[in-house]
């Protein structure tokens, strides 16, 4: 028989046909199995990282309420002020839009976004549409008439700028950067100036946090992968315990420890080493948001160190010293380096979740132990300027990915081990 023969079974089908049916078979149901998994991660990771991506960098609301006046005023070459043409089509929309009761549609949305640029020019527009209805030609003496402010070059041309769709403006406020009065990108005012060195605090403190845990997660990780399996478990209950805890009531609990009143210390006055006037303020600054966060980011470093360090065979460590190497020269030479996949793994772990902590910082840091995500979530929940929020959570998972590559680079991923 040739060996290009296929070999048919009784119904006439090759084997290699059946064996291919199955395995597409086969493909499927998996297929069909992961898939609950792939939905879910679309709505709730894909589709919400999709959102604020897009929210970033759109801006409708002055071309929703205003709109014939937002194609108009793209035609102006941002010299003097607008022609009357266009003033006349901006009155004609503050009248259709202060009938506009439809969400996102309304005058003060148009306010609101305006004024984020010029401070101060919220009651202008609303003022003005109140009376845009009684407005007659010629519009442009008519609206500065009705007030001054209207005459300023400035106030077109932010008017110009957010109305188009697509801005990069809520990017630009995110790195403390703004549109002067001529249109020229220059450093905001130094009362603005908040979000870049936020950025980098957030980055130094977790950097700190992530260092704290190293230096006290490795050695009772170590102890616990040497001790007999009966009371390294006792011992793992200790350190799983704070799982079992509700992140709010340990959070509020160092409140009361850390406070100028507190427990620790009540007991460094009554040992003598302060005075009752002297109390340390440790609480509602960075050091309360450190404390804390190391408490609460600490499991996270030992586990991946622990079960790492229980697959090292203590003959490594034997088989170093017989051949005349000192304790510590073994541990730096020999058992330091079997441990960086369950370093690596919980440094990352712990530095990725301190990066976008909120709730902690928010209770116990006070206004200087504040993290970038506490201004994200201010914008989103009581600001209300979605898109700066969106643009500062953009460049945060930015971050994060580009320090996630220099990982990379440095110690490689391969290398990490989580369990």
């Amino acid at each position: 028989m040739s060996s290009t023969t296929e070999i048919l079974e009784q119904d006439g089908v090759s084997l290699k046909a059946r064996l291919a049916k199955a395995t597409a078979v086969q493909k499927k149901r998996a297929l069909l199995l992961t898939m609950p998994l792939v939905i879910f991660l679309i709505v709730s990771f894909v589709m919400p990282i999709g959102q604020m991506l897009w929210r970033s960098v759109n801006n409708p609301t002055v071309s929703n309420v205003v709109p014939n006046f937002a194609i108009a005023i793209q035609q102006w070459d941002g010299k003097d002020l607008p022609p009357e043409s266009v003033f006349k089509i901006f009155v004609e929309d503050l009248v259709i839009a202060k009938k506009n009761r439809e969400i996102g549609k309304t005058v003060g949305n148009l306010a609101t976004r305006i004024n984020y640029d010029i401070p101060g020019s919220r009651s202008l527009f609303t003022s003005t549409a109140r009376k845009a209805k009684k407005l007659k030609a010629p519009f442009k003496k008519s609206l500065i008439k009705v007030n001054k402010k209207w005459k300023n070059p400035a106030l077109w041309l932010s008017l110009k700028r957010n109305a188009k769709d697509i801005t990069p403006a809520f990017y630009l406020a995110a790195m403390d950067l703004k549109y002067n009065e001529k249109g020229d990108i220059v450093k905001a005012d130094k009362l603005y100036q908040i979000y870049l060195s936020n950025f980098i605090k957030t980055i130094n403190l977790s950097a700190i946090i992530t260092a704290i845990c190293i230096v006290l997660a490795y050695p009772v990780a170590y102890v616990l992968s040497i001790l007999p399996l009966r009371q390294s478990n006792l011992l793992m209950i200790f350190v799983l315990l704070p799982f079992w805890t509700s992140l709010l009531v340990r959070t509020t609990a160092w409140i009361a420890i850390l406070q100028t009143e507190g427990v620790i210390n009540d007991i460094l006055v009554f040992l003598g080493f302060l005075s009752d006037d002297g109390r340390v303020q440790m609480i509602y600054n960075q050091t309360g948001t450190i404390v804390a966060m190391v408490h609460i980011l600490l499991p996270f470093m030992v586990l991946p160190l622990y079960s790492v360090m229980k697959t090292i065979s203590p003959t490594y460590m034997k088989a170093a010293l017989s051949m005349g190497a000192k304790k510590s020269y073994a541990l730096r030479k020999v058992y330091l380096p079997l441990t960086l996949p369950g370093l690596g793994a919980g440094t990352l772990l712990v530095f990725i979740l301190a990066i976008g902590y909120y709730i902690t910082p928010a209770l116990v840091g006070g206004e200087d132990g504040l993290l970038i995500s506490n201004l994200i979530a201010y914008h989103i929940q009581k600001s209300l300027n979605w898109s700066l929020g969106a643009a500062l959570g953009t460049i945060l998972l930015v971050t994060v990915l580009i320090l996630y590559w220099l990982y990379n680079k440095i110690i490689g991923i391969d290398n990490l081990k989580f369990g």
